[in-house]
């Protein structure tokens, strides 16, 4: 995996007018029921706030990639829940996890529309809370209220922490005068 993400972050890097792009991409993924299973897409928009940190990437079209990849992730997530329904939980890889389903199904009964937002940030969710929100025929207008701000909001958070991260690390580097 690492030498995969520093294979992403270079070509970025290299070729900036695709990076907005990968950040759809990567974001879609993340946010879409069963890929973001199998594909860690966090990881790759915290390291490619790390690569901000440096200069090497500009923040905002990231920021603005990811933001439109986690809508088009979580939409089509929604539209598959609403849908197929319960059918989906039957499938692979839902069926082989069933306390995921039921945290998701848990977090819907305490936070109502307010979990749409928290499973942005909270990774066991993210892969099935969209989908949920669809199973549970909340209206598309009430699902996109909240999932509009939990995009933007995540889409910002995620390569900001990696931009810390790394700011932080070369502020030791600095210090410590290498």
């Amino acid at each position: 995996m690492e030498a995969t993400t520093r294979s992403i972050i270079d070509f970025m890097t290299l070729h900036q007018a695709y990076a907005p792009w990968l950040a759809v991409i990567f974001a879609a993924a993340e946010t879409t029921a069963f890929l973001s299973i199998l594909i860690p897409s966090t990881a790759l928009l915290m390291a490619v706030g790390g690569a901000v940190s440096t200069g090497a990437l500009p923040f905002l079209p990231i920021w603005i990639g990811a933001a439109v990849g986690a809508l088009i992730g979580s939409t089509f997530s929604w539209w598959l829940g609403h849908r197929y329904g319960a059918h989906v939980l039957t499938m692979w890889p839902l069926r082989d996890r069933p306390e995921l389903v039921d945290r998701t199904a848990d977090a819907f009964r305490t936070w109502g529309i307010l979990a749409v937002f928290i499973g942005h940030f909270f990774g066991p969710l993210r892969s099935v809370v969209f989908l949920f929100a669809g199973m549970t025929r909340m209206s598309f207008v009430r699902f996109q209220a909240v999932n509009v701000i939990g995009a933007i909001s995540w889409a910002y958070v995620i390569p900001k922490t990696g931009e810390l991260g790394g700011n932080i690390i070369g502020w030791f580097w600095n210090f410590l005068g290498f």
